[in-house]
């Protein structure tokens, strides 16, 4: 699903360059839960960054379900991440303004997917994450751990073949966060997806069904 081949990622030039990614070379599984970790600043972010599309490697190629990042132009990444992918973030990143439900059905409104068929796929994946009995509500009424079940619906809702989820669990405590990642767990096995998630929490790795350690921007055997 994901195959990266010695990517490195350098920001400045000459002497005073910083390699944020050295030859990093893994792949990622189709229907895998793969954890990224590493202290901060051992590159996980940005190699999600890369790997989601929202930076280009300084050097390296990065395949993702068969297709070469490198070869799409913007708007061609733009379209890769919206049909293809999922984002969860660490601070959640919903709409304030907009209840669970519509949160959940931002990306597809942004695909033009019809009104009944979008409000269907809403209320299937508000059941998933537990949450068919808090459509209405916005993230201020949601417990931290609820809106990031409402963000990780809201990146299945395109049928993504690859969720990429940046520290998910960071804001929450260790019996919340244990859930969230039981969630994703659940969601590789009931939605075939796979799950690229950066965290530097050792209890998580248990739920992983590879670890995939960075230390100074390079892998660790």
């Amino acid at each position: 699903m994901v195959e990266v081949q010695d990517v490195w990622r350098s920001f400045g030039a000459g002497a005073t360059a910083v390699h944020a990614l050295r030859g990093v070379s893994f792949t990622a599984r189709r229907g895998e839960l793969t954890a990224l970790r590493g202290r901060s600043g051992s590159g996980k972010t940005t190699l999600l960054n890369l790997v989601g599309g929202l930076d280009a490697p300084t050097s390296g190629r990065i395949m993702l379900d068969g297709t070469d990042l490198a070869g799409l132009d913007e708007a061609g990444r733009l379209t890769m991440r919206r049909d293809r992918i999922g984002f969860v973030f660490q601070s959640f990143g919903l709409i304030p303004i907009l209840s669970a439900a519509e949160n959940v059905g931002v990306p597809m409104r942004l695909r033009k997917v019809p009104a009944a068929q979008r409000e269907e796929r809403v209320q299937t994946l508000l059941a998933l994450v537990g949450l068919a009995d808090h459509a209405e509500q916005r993230p201020t009424e949601l417990s931290g751990g609820q809106q990031q079940r409402v963000a990780i619906a809201r990146a299945l809702a395109n049928e993504p073949a690859l969720i990429i989820a940046d520290e998910p669990t960071g804001q929450l405590d260790s019996e919340t966060g244990r859930s969230v990642m039981q969630l994703l767990r659940a969601v590789v096995r009931s939605e075939g997806v796979t799950v690229l998630v950066a965290t530097h929490d050792p209890q998580l790795m248990e739920l992983s069904d590879r670890v995939v350690e960075l230390r100074d921007g390079q892998i660790v055997d």
